[in-house]
C-alpha cells in the first residue's frame, strides 16, 4: 500500500470554500487538476517499480475464452453452450469497453460453462454410442 500524498492547506487566493465553512483547499502533490478522460489513462506519472511489479499481470486483457466457447457449441447440449458463447461474447465487449472486472467475471463463468457444455456432451456421446453397439 502506498501512503497518501494529500494534504490540505490554506494557499493565498485558491482557498474555496468546501461546504463546511473552511477556507482550505485539499491539494494532492503530483495530480492533475482535471481528472484523466479515460479510465485506462489514471495517471501521467511513472509508478514506483514495486507497484508495476505486482499490478503488471492484472493488467493485461483478461480471456473471452471464445475459441473454448465455439468449440463447446459442437457438443450435444445446445442450451448450456450457447449460453457459453454468449457469456464469452460479452466478456469481450466488456474487455473492450475497459470494463476489466466485468470481463474477468464473464469470461469465467464462460470457461465454467464451456467445460461443463463438453464434459456433459462426452458423457452423451458415449453414452449414446455404448448403448447403440449393444
Amino acid at each position: 500500500l502506498r501512503a497518501s500524498k494529500s494534504f490540505t492547506a490554506a494557499l493565498p487566493g485558491e482557498t474555496e470554500r468546501n461546504g463546511h465553512g473552511l477556507g482550505y483547499k485539499s491539494v494532492s502533490v503530483g495530480h492533475l487538476e482535471v481528472a484523466p478522460l479515460s479510465p485506462s489513462r489514471l495517471s501521467l506519472g511513472r509508478a514506483s517499480s514495486t507497484a508495476t511489479s505486482t499490478v503488471a499481470p492484472e493488467q493485461g486483457r483478461p480471456q473471452d475464452y471464445l475459441v473454448l466457447a465455439i468449440f463447446s457449441c459442437f457438443c450435444p447440449v445446445w442450451p448450456i453452450n450457447i449460453v457459453a458463447l454468449v457469456f464469452s461474447i460479452m466478456s469481450r465487449n466488456s474487455g473492450q469497453q475497459g470494463d476489466l472486472d466485468g470481463a474477468r467475471r464473464l469470461g469465467r463463468m464462460a470457461r465454467l460453462l464451456s467445460i461443463v457444455s463438453i464434459v456433459l456432451g462426452t458423457i452423451i456421446i458415449v453414452l449414446y454410442i455404448s448403448l447403440s453397439v449393444r
